[in-house]
């Protein structure tokens, strides 16, 4: 066995619990019987704004100009009227401030609405970008969908499930560390949406405009997210920033083996937009219209853009948000420099907007300040009391200065205005000095103090104040990050595009209080919901691609945190725990820094304190997981053929399934190749739509033989009953094969097309087809074969062991290849994840056993945890065998596989 490790002391994995809570959501599995649909819904945008500028050649431009100029003017001298009514108010007897509270109350009404006409005048005057189509598009439909849960994810249920492995004991409900309400089915078929649970942070798959259209219709999050951030495509060629394989960084540009078209993550690229930036631009505005919807009034928005594009989406962000609420662009060094030819792009922007720029949360990060020249502390006070300005040598060797040499910056003792008590003369230094025309910063019992502290200096023929370093060694941080591309931010990409974690920390700490809401629509690597996490924010995250989601769900579960102290029992909405400490040095490395001035010197206070946000105290005994998360999906119940559309009836209508199968027809022909594993291909020529035909959507030759097809429904999942019926009539009419394209599949059905051939005489085949398809004309037909691709089926083996405890083995991944009618298997240490339920109920997935072959993904929670748990726990989180453990109630178990495109296959298996 196993030698167990006992050094040290043993640690428990903990979370942290949010006191927030939200709407419950249904599982997947009950989407069939979901009766509480929701009809699309229209967003409009701003009428005032007009599709063109042909104003511009109006000769009374100018005059109108004039006029709005006056009218501010007119409004301005109003608000300084209302402020002295406010000054003679409190002067007045009761009756007389009773009819000044009237008129001031009917003169801020006036001009409130004064001020709202005006503001829509300059908005309406004002030059705005334009593009192609957006005249046309005054308004857009957004489906309303309800968000199925799929899986419930939890590091400490994932290690409590080991248990027998542990050294020591644990009793927590496993249910309890899932933060699962256990609803039964009826629950949730009849009260989703209705009744509130405990907060649990989400990750959604699915495109970012439904999810966040549902999280406003059917959660009512309207107001309540305090941080997005976006890091959407950049507008430029694929190849720079997108990532089709889960284990692949080196994409190469223009090469269509490595290019599948997913909407998140691709759509906004030039080379597959039909229009190009007029696309693009429209794809955005959408989106960062029903961000604004989402936004608290003191929420703030970041965009993060190259150059190429930030002119324009900075115009965008002023249309959509108000140019009255741009709040900063933040240049932030890459930590991959992109571009070849010409001079290196090191730099990528944020732009940052507020909801309402005058009720933002704003909490200011401190970075240190410079010394030398640069920051003026160019003077130095020796250790004997001696006083001078450093030498160039010594400027430029700042470091290697002596540690009690005291850095210092003389500061003028005059102030802007003259205050007659402040104006005087004294004696310093064996002189008197006289009063001056403007007055001191401080009166004479202050001036007192700083020359009985020694903190004036004589320059001149006027005394200065002496201002150390030491005093206040930080600055507010600026609009400039160089450090977020430096060697000592740098850690090992695991997504071509990914963001330092500095760069969106420092937008976090910024812009929220522990225990606030974070959406980060455009998932990526995962990296906002990594930092919300660490930082105690509650977090939403989506994607529509499964690859990205794949990532971020790894990276998550196997992530350790500081368990910063909080100053409300296990919950961060009551803030963090700050404290002033100091190291051998004498520096300042606590959260709280004394920050001391002129004035606590002159008046002999205690110093102002600056409270260092990103310096919360640490528990360093406590090991901190990741709080448990669900995987979510924006997925319709699966439809039959009667249900995938309505026959028009009447002149105009248009029968919305003719229209997509007649699209997903012309992708078929332009892109008729399928890649299959060991780089083979099936090229399908003579697509065409059959005749006759009640059930089948599509046929096509392949090498001479006849093939059938049908297409999955385009808002909805492909029924068991679809594929049977389609299968029996492509198996009476003679054709060689039959494949079932769709965007989602019901487990049962997947499960008939592997049987096909048994079950009805003919070999079919499942193909995924990527979502961007339904975004219908405004994308190119491409020449990539990638947009659809075939999936296998997990093969596994159960055994049970002289206890009755069960194990479960990953032998590999079958996928059936349609030339050779064999199966091409794929070792399961080559599956980069699989999960395992022990008692899988067929609705929600509950991850309980996580597995990462040949990877080191469960190390940082290993070294954590040392002592704690024996070393065959983390050997099996890093195989393909199982630990063992006991039948459930269910007496079945499922196993998920995600293969190398994000893919989630899932295999079912009863306990006998």
């Amino acid at each position: 066995m196993p030698k167990q490790q006992q050094s040290g002391k043993s640690k428990e994995a903990k979370t942290y619990a949010h006191s927030h809570e939200h709407p419950l959501r249904p599982d997947i599995g009950t989407e069939s019987h979901f009766q509480k649909k929701k009809p699309p819904v229209t967003y409009r945008y701003d009428s005032s704004l007009s599709p063109s500028l042909e104003w511009d050649d109006n000769p009374t431009r100018e005059q109108a100009e004039a006029e709005i100029n006056t009218i501010s003017n007119y409004l301005t001298e109003l608000s300084v009227q209302l402020e002295k009514l406010n000054h003679i108010e409190s002067s007045l007897d009761p009756e007389g401030k009773k009819t000044v509270k009237e008129i001031k109350e009917q003169l801020t009404q006036q001009l409130y609405k004064a001020q709202e006409s005006l503001d829509k005048l300059k908005s309406m005057s004002q030059p705005f970008l334009n593009w192609t189509g957006k005249a046309e598009r005054l308004s857009f439909d957004v489906p309303t969908l309800p968000l199925f849960i799929h899986e419930r994810i939890s590091t400490r249920a994932i290690i409590e499930t080991l248990r027998t492995h542990k050294i020591g004991t644990n009793n927590l409900p496993l249910f309890d560390l899932f933060s699962d309400p256990q609803w039964s089915i009826t629950d949730q078929i009849l009260k989703a949406y209705e009744y509130q649970g405990d907060w649990v942070n989400r990750m959604i798959l699915g495109d970012s405009l439904i999810v966040m259209n549902s999280l406003l219709q059917y959660e009512g999050l309207g107001g309540q997210v305090q941080m997005i951030y976006m890091d959407p495509p950049y507008g430029i060629k694929f190849g720079s920033n997108f990532q089709p394989f889960v284990r692949k960084r080196d994409v190469k540009h223009n090469d269509d083996d490595d290019f599948t078209r997913e909407p998140e993550m691709v759509q906004a690229y030039r080379d597959t937009w039909e229009l190009g930036l007029h696309s693009y631009l429209t794809y955005l505005r959408d989106r960062l219209l029903l961000a604004r919807e989402l936004l608290t009034d003191s929420g703030s928005i970041f965009v993060q853009i190259s150059d190429e594009n930030v002119h324009h989406v900075r115009e965008l962000m002023d249309e959509v948000f108000g140019r009255e609420n741009f709040f900063s662009l933040i240049t932030v060094r890459k930590l991959t420099p992109l571009g070849t030819g010409g001079m290196a792009n090191i730099s990528d922007f944020i732009l940052w907007y507020s909801k309402n720029k005058n009720n933002i949360k704003f909490i200011p990060i401190y970075d240190k300040k410079q010394k030398g020249s640069e920051s003026r502390y160019d003077w130095v006070e020796l250790p004997d009391g001696t006083r001078r300005k450093l030498s160039k040598e010594e400027l430029l060797n700042l470091d290697d200065l002596p540690s009690d040499w005291k850095l210092f910056v003389p500061q003028s003792l005059l102030s802007s205005g003259y205050t007659e008590t402040c104006t005087f003369s004294f004696p310093f230094q064996g002189n008197t000095i006289p009063a001056q025309k403007r007055s001191w910063r401080t009166n004479q019992k202050g001036m007192q103090l700083l020359v009985k502290k020694n903190r004036l200096i004589r320059m001149g023929n006027l005394p200065y104040y002496v201002a150390y370093y030491e005093d206040n060694p930080l600055m507010t941080m600026g609009n400039i990050w160089t450090d977020s591309g430096s060697a000592s931010t740098s850690y090992e990409k695991i997504y071509v595009v990914q963001t330092a974690t500095k760069t969106i920390q420092r937008c976090l700490l910024m812009t929220t209080d522990p225990g606030d809401l974070v959406l980060d629509p455009t998932c990526g690597s995962g990296t906002t919901a990594y930092v919300a996490e660490q930082w105690g924010r509650r977090w939403i995250t989506c994607d529509v691609s499964r690859v990205p989601l794949a990532l971020a769900r790894q990276r998550l579960l196997t992530a350790t945190f500081p368990w910063y102290q909080l100053q409300d029992g296990n919950s961060p909405a009551g803030g963090f725990i700050y404290k002033r400490k100091r190291n051998t040095k004498g520096e300042e490395i606590g959260g709280i820094v004394p920050h001391i001035t002129l004035k606590s010197i002159a008046n002999n206070e205690p110093p102002q304190e600056e409270i260092l946000v990103d310096r919360p105290e640490e528990d360093k005994n406590t090991v901190r997981v990741s709080s448990p998360f669900t995987l979510e999906g924006t997925i319709p119940p699966p439809a039959d053929m009667e249900d995938q559309g309505v026959p028009a009836t009447e002149a105009g209508e248009t029968n919305t399934t003719a229209c997509f199968t007649d699209r997903m027809l012309e992708v078929l022909r332009r892109s008729p190749k399928l890649h299959l594993p060991d780089n083979k291909t099936v090229t399908f020529t003579s697509v065409r739509q059959p005749a006759r035909s009640q059930n089948l959507s599509a046929e096509a030759m392949v090498d001479d033989k006849p093939v059938a097809f049908l297409f999955g429904p385009e808002n909805g999942a492909i029924s068991e009953r679809a594929v049977f019926e389609s299968a029996k009539e492509a198996q009476l009419k003679n054709y060689s094969h039959f494949y079932v394209i769709g965007f989602a599949i019901s487990p049962n059905a997947r499960q008939l097309v592997e049987n096909c051939q048994a079950a009805i005489g003919i070999p079919a085949t499942y193909i995924q087809a990527t979502p961007d398809l339904l975004m219908g004309d405004l994308l190119k037909n491409m020449r990539s074969s990638q947009i659809f691709s075939v999936c296998g089926l997990p093969e596994i083996e159960i055994t049970q062991n002289q206890e009755g405890k069960y194990q479960v083995e990953l032998l590999g991944l079958d996928v059936f290849d349609p030339i050779t009618m064999d199966v091409n298997h794929q070792q399961g240490k080559n599956i980069p994840a699989w999960f395992l339920d022990t008692n899988y109920n067929g609705l929600c997935f509950y991850v309980r056993q996580a597995f990462f072959p040949r990877t080191s993904a469960w190390d940082s929670i290993k070294k954590g945890l040392k002592g704690s748990y024996e070393d065959s726990v983390w050997e099996h989180l890093a195989g393909t065998t199982s630990a063992p453990f006991a039948a459930g109630e269910h007496k079945q178990i499922a196993v998920k596989v995600i293969d190398d495109r994000g893919n989630e296959l899932l295999v079912v298996r009863e306990l006998k």
